[in-house]
């Protein structure tokens, strides 16, 4: 998925021809793993954009409304994930990459202004802007790569946002029934677009070999995502105390936030997202393909579960009901299911334990729709808390195992 610049073939050094300036825009394998300050000033803009969408969707839990932030929730990630794989193949510490990312973050900071109103007044803002980002970023790269194997990847990408690009003006200008499902439409193929490696009429595919050239970078920069997006569970509720007066009831459902945050932590990092790194450098290949599909699944969940305590702290239900139960309990079972799906394509293991508390959050969901919604965030804690526990007890399982595969 997205741009990379390491020849056509999987090779690093492209054409002959190429100037010395333009190898200097690809990343040499020695470089620095840290994200640079720049790439992490982008992520405090995408932050802003989560807490957006789950106040978005507090406002409204009809499946509509729901239908409606994952659609923008889809938009938002996309250019993410984009973004951070154009500095994994690229070296952004170059001039003309900072001015790439400094327009995806221009880009992306007019987009979560109009979050509110995508659907409405400012739907061509929204759209708008998101094909703005894809197209720049790729006309820059196509005519800065002057003769080099990269350009030809950066043309494929550059004519599957066109053909996206046209699908977003379009619904831009639709009422927001018709605008969704163009939409929709143009998320699935960008989406697609990716899995299938942007196949295109005499350019061909982007080669396998090109995906095993991803660096340890950017398991870093999925690790640094997921640990600001989980902050925004907490956010979004602190600032929601602090208009009302701080009683018992509050300070408890924040307390509750926080340990919930603290437990999808826990969760993400267990061998999986503090090992991104190691597999990526192991396996770059499946790692780079997949991280964005799974990730979005925990993002997904992290907004929803954002969304519960907003509403919780802010005492909005008497009971739980069902639009509640669903982003109480339905945010961490995405993260779940995104954290699982990733452990298996990237590392091979299926986490049995993970899915019978995965079955025991759903199942028993329905129970709780009279319940009070306290009782409901409680449930679900106590839940991730298993998880937690089982995790950590099968990964020293695990190493006890190791240990005595050892030969003495």
């Amino acid at each position: 998925m997205g741009d990379g610049g390491r020849g056509d073939g999987g090779e690093r050094g492209g054409s002959s021809m190429a100037s010395d300036e333009t190898h200097r825009l690809m990343r040499h394998p020695e470089a620095p793993k840290r994200a640079t300050l720049l790439e992490l000033l982008l992520d405090v803009v995408y932050v802003a954009a989560l807490a957006l969408l789950s106040m978005r969707l507090s406002v409204d839990l009809s499946w509509i409304a729901a239908a409606e932030v994952l659609v923008l929730l889809m938009a938002v990630w996309w250019i993410w994930s984009i973004t951070a794989l154009l500095t994994d193949f690229y070296n952004p510490e170059e001039p003309k990459i900072q001015v790439i990312v400094a327009w995806a973050m221009l880009g992306s900071i007019v987009m979560t202004a109009t979050i509110p109103q995508a659907f409405s007044a400012l739907g061509w803002l929204f759209a708008g802007m998101y094909v703005a980002i894809h197209l720049v970023r790729g006309v820059v790269l196509v005519a800065v790569l002057r003769r080099h194997q990269a350009q030809i990847r950066a043309a494929r990408f550059l004519c599957w946002f066109v053909l996206s690009g046209t699908l977003w003006l379009a619904g831009a200008f639709l009422p927001a029934s018709t605008r969704i499902v163009l939409w929709g439409i143009a998320l699935l193929t960008d989406y697609v677009g990716a899995v299938l490696r942007y196949p295109t009429p005499w350019l061909g595919r982007v080669p396998m070999a090109q995906y095993d050239k991803a660096s340890e970078h950017l398991g870093e920069r999925y690790q640094q995502f997921v640990i600001l997006a989980l902050g925004d569970i907490i956010l979004v509720p602190l600032l929601l105390s602090g208009r009302s007066e701080l009683d018992a009831e509050r300070l408890g459902m924040l307390l509750l936030a926080f340990v919930t945050m603290l437990l999808l932590w826990q969760i993400y990092v267990h061998r999986a997202g503090a090992s991104l790194q190691v597999a990526i450098g192991e396996r770059p290949g499946r790692a780079t393909r997949w991280a964005p599909y799974t990730h979005l699944f925990m993002v997904a969940g992290i907004v929803a579960t954002a969304t519960g305590f907003e509403l919780l702290v802010a005492r909005s239900h008497s009971r739980a009901g069902l639009g509640l139960v669903a982003v109480v309990v339905g945010g961490p079972a995405l993260f779940l299911i995104g954290r699982t799906i990733f452990e298996y394509e990237v590392f091979g293991r299926f986490s049995w334990s993970r899915l019978i508390w995965l079955v025991v959050l759903v199942g028993t969901a329905p129970a709780f729709l009279p319940l009070t919604p306290s009782a409901v965030a409680g449930f679900t804690s106590v839940v991730l808390l298993g998880v937690a526990l089982s995790d950590s007890a099968r990964s020293n399982g695990w190493h006890r195992q190791d240990r005595r595969s050892i030969p003495s």
